[in-house]
């Protein structure tokens, strides 16, 4: 990778750094606000549970981009830190904190979804 392209990653990296930074700062939406409504109270914690999600959301996003920017530092960026084979630039230009290839990155999804399946199971049982 040249530094030309990597000074660009890292400019869209730092970018999204300090977006995500904002964001995850601005917690109102998880507040517990009281109403004497039961239907306000419904649609309040619907509204904080959306909140959580996006919070938590962003939050492992600002981490991931972090992790980018240290790859960067590191002289790692764009290596597949599973395989150590190059990630594509598309999926760079698409997914700039990606830190799998394609192939690593469809093989941690399968085992995501299995953990969650097998939790899932547990919580039924």
């Amino acid at each position: 990778m040249t530094k030309a392209e990597l000074n660009k990653y890292k400019h869209i990296l730092e970018t999204k750094l300090a977006e995500l930074s904002h964001a995850v700062r601005d917690r109102e939406g998880i507040a517990i606000e009281k109403s004497p409504d039961a239907l306000d109270e419904v649609q309040h914690a619907a509204e904080r549970e959306l909140a959580i999600r996006n919070l938590d959301r962003e939050s492992q996003l600002l981490r991931n981009v972090r992790a980018a920017l240290r790859r960067i530092d590191e002289g790692t960026y764009g290596v597949c830190v599973r395989c150590d084979e190059d990630i594509n630039p598309k999926r760079l230009n698409a997914v700039p904190w990606a830190p799998f290839c394609i192939t690593c990155q469809e093989i941690a999804d399968q085992n995501r979804d299995q953990e969650g399946e097998m939790f899932e199971e547990v919580l039924v049982a």
